[in-house]
């Protein structure tokens, strides 16, 4: 049960923290690397069409601009791709990024989060490995009681102030 992480460079690193943390959190083992779709495509082939004989059961890529690291890592491997776009310096509102990875032909699946949104990236692969590890599965049914107990406080705090004023 491993989730391998990839950037199209190390300025996407910040971002991919996020899916990095919360895998952790959930006690999932991560391999991390950059591997640039347009400047390492060699890398790009390797990683792609081995990383299920390395024992990885999801990628998240992550990348911005042109954003086609996930969409090329899910046409060359048969593991669930989840893309990250990232808005980089060069984007254009993120909007690139999005677009680039959302909108992939039939037959290359992409799942794909919100704009920087690498901790959902993160949480999605730990569902996807949830639905046949109960130890996993058992992890997120917790996490999300807590997210439910979060909001639960939270309600009550702003119920406690409005009351007091």
């Amino acid at each position: 049960m491993k989730v391998a992480i990839v950037m199209g460079s190390d300025s996407d690193l910040p971002v991919m923290q996020q899916a990095i943390d919360i895998l952790k959190e959930f006690e999932i083992e991560t391999e991390v690397d950059i591997v640039s779709a347009h400047r390492t495509p060699e890398k790009l082939f390797d990683f792609s069409t081995n990383a299920h004989k390395r024992g990885v059961s999801v990628i998240i890529a992550g990348a911005g601009g042109a954003a086609h690291l996930p969409g090329m890592v899910a046409s060359m491997s048969p593991l669930p791709v989840i893309g990250v776009p990232v808005k980089s310096s060069n984007s254009i509102d993120g909007w690139d990024s999005v677009l680039s990875i959302l909108q992939m032909p039939g037959g290359v699946p992409v799942a794909t989060v919100a704009l920087n949104g690498a901790k959902n990236a993160g949480i999605l692969a730990a569902q996807i490995i949830g639905a046949t590890n109960s130890t996993v599965l058992d992890s997120i049914v917790a996490y999300k009681e807590g997210l439910k107990s979060k909001v639960i406080e939270a309600a009550e705090r702003v119920k406690t102030s409005q009351q007091e004023k």
